[in-house]
């Protein structure tokens, strides 16, 4: 990759880094409104943001799929098997939608007992949304895969935009709660859905060609697995401190969590932009390299910044009411380290997957396994501890988690020596 291929790289990364600031920034404004909500309901709240990327597993690889087969439609005849593709999995994506909402609705009781949730209107409002999460990757994915930073960018942009605007309508105008807070979730969401569809119009509107499950599965399944498994070490720790813990303060654990969300929502998109140039085939190394400097250099600034004055992010978060958030300051390092470990790992994870080395993907589910078991081993150690030391203690499991990710990511891309047919792969990419 030329010096002038660099700065285009990192120009596309700045949009898309710029969209996701302002995307972040208008998710973060939702907190300090968000926070006027009891105690409690700002806890369940938080909650089910969480509950909302778990749902949203089953697509943790369409993005990434749907932008590796679009990156290499470059005849007709695979750009017309892309529109077959895309329209078949938009169906099924409903269709599964529409099973997991029965399911949920279903289960209910068990549910908002478990996650003490007052109001089932708001996991209504939550298993709706399971729709656009299950719906956005896919055509997310075709805008990257065609390198189509601007339209990705715009539907990051809309999405923050709309959910600032329906809180401040819902929550901070007319005194709702958690229900009212997902329900803004959803209309915003509804809003960067529709973006993703006119944009991408000219795909699913084009002459249909062939589509086979099975081949398309062999590669859909480990990227789903893969990125499934990042996605919940980084989601679940959220859900198992609402059970455990009083709702009243709960709020605390997600305010760390909230600081961590901000640092992934700065660097993921960096290897956004990384995923089609690697899945193309051109200059993959130098990508990865750009990936990695830009991912650790502003990553790293951001936690060292919380490190060393972790209540500045909760001042900032929290202006409206800081003092009632500060007692979470000890968690702010803890979770802007981990997330760092992660976001790195998700980089490494996103350039082994691109290049269809999939032989990482049973270690990621392994070490999700492994961090279901480290929270289920610390929880009979949380009872008669005080709360924010209890917080601590699920802090540090994540953050072997994470670590324990980004050690796995690094020895499958640098410390392991490639099959002959993962080399045949990627000289065929």
């Amino acid at each position: 990759m030329s010096a002038d291929s660099g700065r285009h790289f990192f120009k596309q990364a700045g949009w898309l880094v710029i969209a996701n600031l302002g995307c972040g920034l208008f998710m973060y404004a939702v907190h300090p409104l968000a926070a006027k909500m009891e105690a409690a309901e700002y806890g369940v709240f938080l909650t089910l943001l969480k509950l909302f990327l778990v749902l949203g597993i089953p697509a943790a690889g369409l993005q990434s799929v749907f932008a590796l087969q679009t990156a290499r439609a470059q005849t007709a005849g695979a750009q017309a098997d892309l529109t077959a593709t895309l329209r078949a999995v938009l169906w099924a994506m409903g269709g599964l939608w529409l099973v997991l909402f029965v399911a949920g609705w279903a289960a209910s009781d068990v549910i908002c007992a478990t996650f003490k949730i007052s109001n089932p209107n708001a996991l209504l409002a939550t298993l709706g949304l399971g729709l656009t999460t299950l719906l956005l990757p896919v055509l997310r994915g075709v805008l990257q895969g065609r390198q189509d930073f601007a339209g990705l960018g715009w539907t990051l942009v809309i999405d923050g935009i709309g959910r600032f605007t329906m809180i401040v309508v819902l929550v901070a105008w007319l005194g709702g709660q958690a229900a009212s807070g997902m329900a803004a979730s959803l209309i915003s969401q509804l809003g960067a859905l529709l973006l993703a569809a006119w944009v991408t119009r000219t795909v699913w509107q084009a002459e249909r060609g062939a589509f086979q499950w099975r081949p398309w599965l062999a590669r859909v399944v480990p990227l789903t697995l893969g990125l499934g498994a990042v996605t919940f070490i980084s989601s679940v720790d959220t859900l198992f401190v609402q059970s455990q813990f009083p709702k009243e303060l709960t709020r605390l654990y997600g305010a760390g969590v909230i600081v961590g969300f901000g640092l992934s929502q700065f660097t993921m998109p960096i290897a956004n932009v990384m995923f089609p140039k690697i899945a193309g085939g051109t200059g993959a190394d130098a990508a990865l390299r750009h990936t990695l400097l830009g991912t650790a250099a502003l990553g790293g600034a951001v936690a060292a910044v919380c490190t060393v004055m972790p209540t500045l992010p909760l001042r900032v978060v929290y202006f409206r009411n800081p003092t009632e958030f500060l007692p979470a300051a000890p968690l702010v390092p803890w979770f802007a380290w981990s997330i760092l470990g992660l976001v790195l790992a998700n980089v490494l994870i996103q350039n082994l997957l691109a290049r269809e080395r999939f032989a990482i993907v049973p270690w990621l589910v392994i070490l999700a396994a492994g961090f279901a078991g480290g929270l289920a081993w610390v929880q009979p150690k949380l009872a008669g501890v005080e709360p924010v030391a209890a917080f601590m203690m699920v802090a540090r499991v994540l953050s072997i988690a994470c670590g324990a990710l980004l050690l796995t990511a690094a020895w499958f891309t640098w410390g392991q020596t490639d099959s002959p047919k993962s080399k045949v792969q990627e000289s065929e990419a």
